[in-house]
């Protein structure tokens, strides 16, 4: 149980730097590891639906992570305003 949530953390923090640096945004370390998450089952929810399956801990797991964050980030800025 501790492991999950461990890996779930730094797997997080992960897509959310790498996210962060795509969409050139500079925030600290829970930003990142919710950013993650977030743009994590968002971007899965999204695969899944045109039909694309990737494990979560694998190299299109972490793409799929990727895009989704950045669409988060994305969305964010078109609702705010922010550039």
């Amino acid at each position: 149980m501790i492991w999950n949530i461990a890996i779930t953390i730094l797997v997080g923090a992960l897509v959310g730097w790498l996210a962060s640096e795509f969409m050139k945004m500079k925030q600290g370390f829970w930003m990142n590891v919710l950013l993650g998450i977030v743009g994590s089952a968002v971007g899965f929810f999204i695969a899944r639906l045109i039909g694309i399956h990737a494990s979560k801990v694998s190299i299109g797991g972490i793409l799929i992570s990727v895009a989704g964050a950045c669409l988060v980030v994305w969305l964010a800025r078109m609702l705010t305003g922010r550039k």
